[in-house]
């Protein structure tokens, strides 16, 4: 029997390209949007209601079927028709390093913010997004990108889809994870301000699963004139928060 010398020559080492490497590029995407839809993320998140808060006050949402039917509603005639399709054309805009679309964008969102809550809301949001990039060395258009630079002031959507681009996450995959974080942050919400139990909002979770995944599909394929989001309702129950008596949340 012969003897198998084995040296350093003859261990494997792991490749530098091909598909092991494309697998650790989409992993570590994955996790870099994990990483930006997390409740742990410091920017604040948790302290707006988006409205939700006033719903319950004015007895409009008071239970776990009112609820799904506000975050039904909200999701079709809101982030269907706004957020989402926004941010796909922010994504496609941070990837042609398109200055002139991203500011463009920033601003018709800013112009959809039908109150002063919802609009400082989003501002706040982006600036905090804004100062936790900063610390990471992460903030486009310095010197480790070529990327165009921010907006001034802009939006937490437009910061959104610089992170996710930046990250390496697919535009399909950054409206999921935006629309999965909005309705965590929903259901984190009616758990503080409702009598409703972390059962009952993991059973709304799994009624909205499909609907998450339906409204990207419709986003992504809505032209510009189609957009505009068609909720007076929640507009209302916003402008009635500014003057709530009491309340637990800043808007």
């Amino acid at each position: 029997m012969g003897i198998i010398l084995i040296t350093t020559a003859t261990i494997m080492t792991m490749p530098t390209e091909g598909p092991a490497m494309v697998a650790q590029d989409d992993d570590l995407a994955l996790l870099g949007l994990l990483q930006l839809v997390s409740p742990a993320l410091p920017i604040g998140a948790f302290a707006f209601s988006q409205g939700l808060e006033s719903a319950f006050e004015l007895g409009w949402v008071s239970d776990e079927a009112s609820l799904g039917a506000w975050l039904e509603g909200v999701l079709e005639d809101g982030l269907t028709r706004c957020e989402l399709p926004a941010l796909a054309r922010l994504g496609r805009a941070w990837q042609e390093a398109d200055g002139e679309a991203i500011a463009e964008w920033d601003a018709w969102l800013a112009a959809n913010r039908e109150t002063a809550e919802l609009a400082a809301e989003d501002r706040r949001l982006g600036a905090a997004l804004v100062r936790l990039l900063g610390s990471l060395a992460l903030l486009p258009g310095g010197p480790a990108n070529e990327s165009p630079a921010l907006p001034s002031e802009p939006g937490y959507v437009t910061v959104f889809a610089w992170t996710a681009h930046v990250r390496g996450v697919p535009v399909r995959q950054a409206l999921l994870g935006f629309a999965w974080a909005w309705l965590e942050n929903q259901l984190a919400v009616a758990c503080k301000a409702l009598p409703l139990g972390h059962t009952a909002a993991q059973r709304l979770i799994e009624r909205l699963r499909p609907a998450l995944v339906v409204a990207v599909d419709a986003a992504l394929a809505l032209e510009d004139d189609a957009l505009g989001p068609a909720l007076p309702g929640l507009a209302l129950a916003s402008a009635l928060h500014e003057t709530q008596y009491s309340r637990l949340f800043r808007s």
